[in-house]
């Protein structure tokens, strides 16, 4: 199934066009249909608590897949990528993540078996990073993108020449009987590269979540799947919720002491195992307070603006 839903998202980004919103809610919809449907085919074959899991690991997916989104618009304006080009630049991003999260699954898993002791490294690897989340919220830091500065891009650069336009939605042209490569190559590096450093955060998180590798990369797969169209949703959206990282911060953490809970429960039962009912009604009251404070905050510059 996913190997035919990116050749159809392929199918789709053939002739690049800019996606108009009609289009990008239709197929938002339909990718928030499908993990839903997924959940009740787990639930009927292998039980409520399976469900649950992947219900839980598929809203974490999403909402750290939201903070992603705002990265990669910082990239997609930094590289100056025409607008009919952005769908096909997320999608190569998609399969590079898809691909990079499967490696990181895979040896997540690994981890596991060793013993409990990986539970108490993944808790602390997101305690730490929802300590710098916070901090930077707190300090109102913008993601700042220098291309110029970007390993990736450097050695791009050092091993083969680019061109100064893009040329559609190709990667590389022969200019002056020299293979060359195209500012989308380097765009598409840039967005897999960020990836890297996302699937670091994320894969754990979900692991915090369920112990099934397969759930992991199924909460991964349908995040990353409805990330293209979420981004042409959410582009002139994303800006205003300007306490998201707050939420993040919050979601990491608890997921971060859950994990921490969860090796010490293996190792003295007596100590209270956080259930995924709670995690999910963490999850959900986190997200929605967040966007209601962004809201009510936009508010109030607004009306400040207005007094002037």
């Amino acid at each position: 199934m996913l190997f035919g839903l990116l050749a159809v998202d392929f199918a789709i980004t053939r002739r690049p066009h800019d996606v108009a919103m009609r289009e990008a809610v239709g197929w938002s919809l339909f990718y928030l249909a499908l993990p839903a449907a997924f959940g009740v085919l787990v639930w009927q074959v292998y039980g409520r608590t399976p469900a649950m899991e992947f219900y839980t690991g598929y809203v974490v997916e999403k909402s750290l897949s939201v903070d992603n989104l705002f990265v990669f618009m910082l990239l997609l304006a930094a590289f100056a990528v025409p607008p009919a080009l952005a769908q096909r630049v997320l999608l190569y991003g998609i399969v590079g993540a898809l691909v990079l999260r499967a490696i990181f699954i895979a040896a997540g898993a690994a981890v596991l078996q060793t013993g409990a002791w990986a539970f108490l490294l993944f808790g602390a690897a997101l305690l730490l990073t929802a300590a710098k989340v916070m901090r930077d919220a707190a300090r109102d830091e913008q993601y700042q993108v220098d291309i110029d500065n970007m390993r990736s891009v450097r050695l791009l650069r050092r091993f083969m020449p680019v061109t100064g336009q893009y040329h559609g939605g190709r990667l590389t042209v022969r200019e002056n009987g020299r293979r060359t490569l195209t500012p989308l190559a380097l765009v598409v590096v840039a967005v897999f590269v960020t990836d890297l450093v996302f699937a670091v955060d994320s894969v754990p998180a979900v692991y915090g979540v369920t112990e099934d590798p397969y759930l992991v990369f199924a909460t991964n797969a349908f995040a990353l799947l409805g990330l293209r169209a979420l981004y042409f949703v959410l582009r002139n959206v994303l800006g205003k919720l300007r306490h998201l990282d707050y939420g993040l911060a919050v979601i990491l953490a608890f997921i971060g002491v859950k994990l921490v809970l969860h090796w010490a429960h293996k190792l003295w039962p007596s100590v209270p195992d956080i259930p995924t009912e709670l995690s999910l009604a963490v999850i959900a009251v986190a997200l929605t307070t967040v966007t209601v404070t962004s809201l009510v905050a936009n508010r109030r510059d607004e009306r400040a603006a207005a007094r002037r």
